[in-house]
Formats: C-alpha cells, sequence, structure tokens
C-alpha cells in the first residue's frame, strides 16, 4: 500500500522568518501524522533554516528545482549534491510554472530527474494537460509523452523512488479544479503507463499525487479515490490552518 504524500509548494512566496515560523508550527502540530508523509517546499533562501527546524520531526523537505550537473558555470542554478548537503529528501521536477514560463521541455526534465537519484533525492516529476489538449481529447496523449520522455532511462528501482504529480494546467490558479472522478481517471491511466513500461508490481508501489487548487473543501474526495495517494498543494499551503487541514483529510 501507498503511503499518503503531502506536499506544499511555497513557490516563490515566504521570507525566511516566515517560512520558520511556518515549520514549526508544523513540527509542533503535525508531526505525529506518522501514517503519511508530509513535505514542504520552501523557496531556496529558507531551505536551510527550514531544514534544521524539521530535524528528527519525520517533516520532509523538498527544494522547488535544480540543475542535473553537479556544479559549473550555471550561475543562479543549484545541484542535487548541494540540496542533498543541506537536508532535502525531495525535489519538485518539471512543474507546470517551469514548464511554460521558463521554456523546461521533458529532455531537461529527464535529466534532472536522473541527476536527483543519482545523489540519492526523490524528484516529484510534474505532468499535466493545458486546457485546449484536454477539450481536444489529447489528455492521455500528452501525458503518455511526458511519463515516457521524463522518465526514459530509469530502471524499476530508479521508479521506486519517484512520485508523479498530476497537476492539470487548467486548474492551477484558476479556482477550478478536476472532480475527483477526473483525477481518478487520470491517475488510473498514469499508473497503467507505469505499469506497461516498468511492471505492475513496480507502478503499484508509486505514489501518484494530484495537484490542481487542492483545498481542504475537495481534499476529503480526491484522497477517497484509490489511484490517487496525496497531493500537491500550491496557494491553500501558504496558510497554516489551510494546510493542516488538507494534511488531516
Amino acid at each position: 500500500m501507498v503511503k499518503p504524500l503531502i506536499a506544499a509548494n511555497w513557490k516563490m512566496n515566504m521570507t525566511t522568518g516566515e517560512s520558520v515560523a511556518f515549520a514549526r508550527r508544523l513540527a509542533e502540530n503535525l508531526a505525529q501524522l506518522k501514517d503519511r508523509k508530509i513535505v514542504i517546499a520552501p523557496p531556496f533562501t529558507s531551505l536551510y533554516p527550514v531544514a534544521e527546524i524539521l530535524k528528527g520531526t519525520g517533516i520532509h523537505l523538498a527544494a522547488q528545482n535544480l540543475h542535473w550537473e553537479k556544479a559549473g558555470a550555471y550561475t543562479g542554478e543549484i545541484s542535487a549534491f548541494m540540496l542533498c548537503d543541506i537536508g532535502c529528501r525531495y525535489v519538485l521536477v518539471g512543474h507546470s510554472e517551469r514548464r511554460t514560463l521558463f521554456g523546461e521541455n521533458s529532455e531537461g526534465v529527464n535529466k534532472k530527474v536522473r541527476a536527483a537519484l543519482n545523489r540519492g533525492l526523490e524528484p516529484i516529476v510534474c505532468i499535466g494537460e493545458t486546457l485546449g489538449e484536454r477539450e481536444s481529447e489529447r489528455t492521455f496523449d500528452i501525458l503518455a509523452k511526458q511519463i515516457k520522455e521524463g522518465l526514459n532511462n530509469l530502471s524499476t528501482d530508479d521508479i521506486r523512488r519517484v512520485v508523479l504529480a498530476y497537476e492539470p494546467l487548467w486548474a492551477i490558479g484558476t479556482g477550478k479544479t478536476a472532480t475527483a472522478d477526473q483525477a481518478e481517471e487520470v491517475h488510473g491511466f498514469i499508473r497503467g503507463e507505469l505499469g506497461r513500461t516498468f511492471g505492475k508490481e513496480a507502478s503499484s508501489g508509486v505514489a501518484i499525487i494530484y495537484g490542481g487548487s487542492v483545498k481542504p473543501e475537495n481534499i476529503t474526495g480526491l484522497m477517497a479515490q484509490p489511484d490517487i495517494n496525496g497531493a500537491l498543494v500550491g496557494g491553500a499551503s501558504l496558510d497554516f490552518e489551510s494546510f493542516a487541514r488538507i494534511v488531516q483529510y
């Protein structure tokens, strides 16, 4: 059985002081929940102090991005080696905003996934379709392509350490969300694709989480679905009470 995973993506929000205060509240109020994984992804400036707060709590730290090289002349970038050094366990890869705003493609996503795995990080690999692609009934074709290219050259052992995050672009920051049934249909398809590539046994252990305007009001319905193993929470994760309600669905 896949342990549920609830991840907070704070994006470009929160100062270091705000991040530390939030992390302290998490540690004090939610660390006792051992039947699910709680992950927070602060901005880079807050990673180290938040890591210090989370030590020994069982709450995990994620970075929002990484570069595929270990070191070098890559101004403004950060490597998997550096993220491990400060205590990260997870890293977001291929988030829709990275793809749409910064031109990331599946080839780069694949390089980042392999770099993360090689350093012992667990990548949370984001995939999803636009509204136009959904309306033209291309959702499954788009996702199959993203899975094939983004997870290229991974082994069965590798895939066991990957988290897939389905984030429909049309439901991010728009106030819209896929219904629980719509999300489950897509999650079932994703698990089937993983099974065809890596085998049913390996795919059954992969956490596939949903990320599209997740809120306290819809988390219970989403988590009741058999192939939805958690959530990647954006805006609702910036408010402690809201995020706590999601974690305690």
